[in-house]
């Protein structure tokens, strides 16, 4: 989860030895930053300072100075392992990035992305910046918006392994039956989800699947067949949420959910590869 590049790892300075009380940590990057006051008043990591706005360039870099003993790279790793402390960095993590998104396009840094001070924070993002600068004007005004499709529980249906003749080449035959009746609404709630990402992707700038997530995380009983995000253009909005609100309606009638939530900050479109994968597929490759 720590980002921690050799340029961030050491420096050759005459006090690189000497303890810092302090690190630099980055929420995001803007080329619009939100005013002073309205950053100061966000809460930031536990025991550090106000988050505060910090130029670089034409960038503004949303930071805060966090504890360097909590947040060295050991002690980092073991209180990131504790599920109540991954929560809460990444809730810290996310109000820095809301904050930075207030006034315009965004782009998250990874959570927990330290540097020894602002010196280099600055000159590393500096380095950077035409590629952060591509980024921000692909996101602006854009928003993600996430979309998922659960599939219907396998209903075994009548004539089951154990009703029948109880004779063991009838009983092999129910079996292969059920199975083979059980893959085929697989395959067919499959394409039913297939078939909303294809038809999602008309609307959005860029899309992207994630991996399904499981039946204890999600909570439901059914499987999830698709778990993806869409990047829209804000004014092609109401278009897209209505173009979900019919593909819902219809998959209800085959027992299949579609679900829909946001708008969101374009997390899942906000890293340079992504840039380079659009600009591949647009080319028709």
């Amino acid at each position: 989860m720590t980002t921690l590049p050799a340029d961030r790892a050491s420096v050759t300075e005459p006090d690189a030895d000497v303890p810092r009380p302090t690190v630099t940590c980055v929420f995001a990057v803007t080329d619009t930053p939100p005013p002073d006051e309205a950053v100061s008043v966000t809460p930031g990591h536990d025991g550090g300072g106000p988050l505060r706005v910090l130029a670089a360039g034409p960038l503004h870099l949303i930071v805060q100075d966090v504890p360097a003993a909590a947040f060295g790279e050991e002690a980092l790793a073991e209180r990131l392992n504790r599920p109540e402390e991954l929560e809460r960095c990444a809730r810290a993590h996310h109000r820095g990035v809301e904050t930075a998104a207030s006034a315009g396009p965004v782009v998250p840094l990874p959570m927990a992305t330290l540097y020894l001070d602002d010196r280099n924070a600055v000159r590393a993002l500096t380095d950077r910046a035409a590629s952060l600068r591509t980024l921000l004007d692909r996101l602006r005004d854009r928003t993600e918006w996430a979309v998922k499709v659960h599939g219907p529980g396998i209903a075994h249906a009548p004539g089951a392994a154990g009703d029948g003749p109880a004779d063991g080449r009838s009983y092999l035959r129910r079996v292969s039956e059920r199975r083979r009746t059980e893959r085929e609404e697989r395959e067919r709630a499959l394409a039913r989800a297939h078939a909303v990402d294809r038809e999602l992707r008309r609307y959005a700038v860029a899309a992207t699947r994630h991996r399904p997530q499981s039946e204890q995380l999600t909570g439901r009983s059914v499987p999830q067949l698709l778990n993806a995000a869409y990047l829209i253009d804000d004014g092609r909005r109401a278009e897209f949420v209505r173009a979900v609100g019919e593909l819902a309606r219809d998959a209800h009638r085959s027992a299949v959910e579609v679900t829909m939530s946001g708008p969101w900050i374009p997390y899942s479109f906000a890293r340079a590869d992504e840039v380079e994968r659009d600009a591949y597929q647009e080319a028709g490759a």
